[in-house]
């Protein structure tokens, strides 16, 4: 167990932000973990847990204990007659873990292809792309009590799933340390072509057959013609939350903005296209300084390269400001803000 003072957050976070920790440390185990918060050293400084640092935003540095989740390992523990039952480490590339489900011929998760961050963060943020989410192949997970010590299952039910939402980012955000994930995956693929461009892009491809690794690829092509990587410009994906609007709140819009692109939300409500909101707001391509929307993706905001994190913050405020005066619609930042 090793404990880095005064460490540099520089290359543990995607937007590649110079910031430093009091303190950083990386487990492996539960049993390091609890061995880690057991020093006296570091016992009343503040904790944060990091992942792959794809959905973090640091405006400062931290002074506190950074924890960097290490835990690895991914293994099918059992299966039924429809089911593979497939349990992931937190601390592994969730990408990688995608390809290796892949390989396996375990299928659900292959539209989830390319997503930044590690497998921990897949429940906390309820990812999904492309129409799946993560609760649809969620079966439970072990998480690290902080307060007792404990390692507690939580079924799909306990983690109260919302859009990118989950009771660890509401309730008991920062109580728990998310151990491993373990997938309900299937045996016999379910495919999901619908959303997107998918058809379109398994057609220019020339499959004939659909099959998981077909789908997985077109996902991988698509994402790629219109998301920077993080280690040309650094980003953390979409900036923003698409927005989900009351009916009577699209009744007005829709009737001043005929063409929004919408989509049916749960409780008779509206999903919006973040990014076609902070087009037509004429932030997309946009720079100012050191940082903007990107111009093939204006859900994506990237550093060009020297921006600090409050510049990032303060561009994301002119965009929400500028949506909410010209559509009436008030975005929410998906990335955690520090």
């Amino acid at each position: 167990m090793q404990i880095e003072r005064n460490a540099s957050l520089k290359a543990l976070n995607t937007f590649g932000i110079e910031a430093k920790a009091a303190f950083l440390a990386t487990f492996h185990s539960a049993d390091e973990l609890r061995l880690i918060l057991e020093s006296t050293e570091i016992k009343n400084f503040p904790k944060m847990i990091l992942g792959g640092g794809s959905n973090l935003l640091f405006t400062q540095d931290y002074d506190g204990l950074i924890l960097k989740n290490g835990i690895s390992g991914i293994e099918c523990i059992r299966e039924d007659e429809d089911h593979f039952y497939v349990k992931a480490g937190a601390g592994e590339n969730w990408h990688d873990f995608v390809l290796t489900c892949i390989k396996n011929g375990y299928a659900g998760i292959e539209n989830l292809s390319l997503i930044p961050g590690n497998v921990g963060a897949s429940p906390m943020q309820n990812i999904g792309a492309y129409g799946v989410e993560i609760k649809d192949r969620f079966d439970h997970l072990e998480a690290f009590n902080l307060e007792t010590g404990d390692v507690e299952i939580f079924s799909g039910e306990e983690c109260e799933f919302g859009y990118r939402e989950s009771v660890f980012k509401r309730k008991l955000k920062g109580k728990y340390v998310i151990v491993s994930v373990t997938f309900q995956l299937l045996k016999k693929p379910d495919f999901q072509v619908k959303y997107g461009a998918i058809t379109t892009e398994l057609e220019e491809m020339g499959v004939k057959e659909l099959s998981i690794e077909a789908i997985s690829q077109a996902v991988i092509n698509i994402r790629n013609s219109k998301l920077p990587n993080p280690k040309d410009l650094g980003n953390a994906g979409s900036f923003f939350k698409n927005p989900v609007i009351s009916a009577a709140q699209w009744k007005k819009i829709s009737a001043k903005h005929p063409e929004i692109p919408n989509y049916p939300a749960p409780e008779n409500e509206i999903k919006l296209a973040a990014g076609w909101l902070i087009e037509q707001a004429g932030w997309k391509g946009k720079r100012i300084g050191n940082c903007g929307m990107h111009a093939k993706q204006a859900l994506v905001l990237v550093n060009y390269g020297g921006a600090t994190g409050q510049e990032i913050y303060d561009h994301s405020t002119r965009v929400k400001e500028s949506v909410a005066e010209q559509f009436g619609v008030e975005l929410e930042r998906e990335v955690n803000i520090l």
